[in-house]
């Protein structure tokens, strides 16, 4: 199994840890496209306008200035550094050890920054999203798209892929032909904050529940255990099954 999920917006930053190592990080054939948009991002987040070029308001202003100190910044593993209500709900110090390691093998977070990491990586705190045009690169999306393509493959293997992700992060990487027919997005009928609230309870139960389904309905039927559920078929080729998932009271 294969679970995507979104970074946080707000990233916790180490205290103390070594400094960025690249070549350490999963995935290490990411390796010079995140060192592409890591030396992007920080001379944007230089600029005099760092703040209109990366969409976000003057309350960030701290944020945006540690992407100048990406390479030598403290970093912690990823599963400290994101934060928020996905990872809030999905409370990962709290898991027993098999969720945990299930966890770690299993959940993969999109990031506009290094790609795709795993729970273990180590990297710093950061701001920046997937929507952004970062020049000379380009919408990240984009950027990402190739890269995503030769590695989250191998990373889904023959087993469902549960997509978490938000659509500003999905439009990075899109499964292509068996693969799709293993795709489940999980949707969240209300709010954007519910939802963020629902899939981490949905990733929790999917890792505690410890079954490694290999098909849509076999996702449906687990995350039935804990939630209201409906499942949809793709509307046409290439598209996603379809998860409705509301949590009972």
């Amino acid at each position: 199994m294969l679970v995507l999920l979104p970074p946080s917006e707000g990233k916790t930053p180490a205290r103390r840890g070594k400094p960025l190592d690249l070549g350490a990080l999963t995935f290490p054939e990411l390796t010079e496209t995140r060192r592409s948009v890591l030396e992007a991002v920080a001379r944007v987040s230089a600029r005099p306008d760092a703040l209109t070029a990366l969409g976000v308001p003057p309350t960030l202003t701290a944020e945006v200035a540690r992407n100048t100190l990406l390479e030598t910044a403290a970093t912690a593993a990823a599963a400290k550094t994101y934060t928020g209500v996905l990872y809030g709900a999905l409370d990962l110090p709290t898991l027993d050890g098999p969720a945990r390691r299930r966890a770690n093998r299993w959940l993969v977070v999109v990031s506009a920054l290094f790609g795709a990491v795993r729970l273990g990586d180590r990297i710093p705190a950061y701001r920046l999203s997937m929507a952004v045009n970062v020049p000379p690169l380009g919408p990240l999306a984009a950027v990402w798209r190739e890269p995503l393509a030769r590695v989250l493959p191998g990373a889904a293997g023959r087993g469902v892929i549960v997509d978490c992700r938000s659509s500003t992060y999905a439009a990075a990487w899109v499964p292509q032909g068996p693969l799709a027919r293993r795709w489940v997005h999980v949707r969240v009928p209300g709010a954007t904050h519910l939802a963020k609230h629902t899939r981490g309870l949905v990733t929790r139960h999917l890792v505690e529940v410890g079954l490694d389904v290999r098909t849509p309905r076999g996702v449906a039927e687990v995350v039935a255990g804990r939630f209201d559920v409906h499942l949809a078929e793709p509307t046409r080729p290439g598209q996603p099954w379809v998860l409705d998932a509301v949590a009972r009271d």
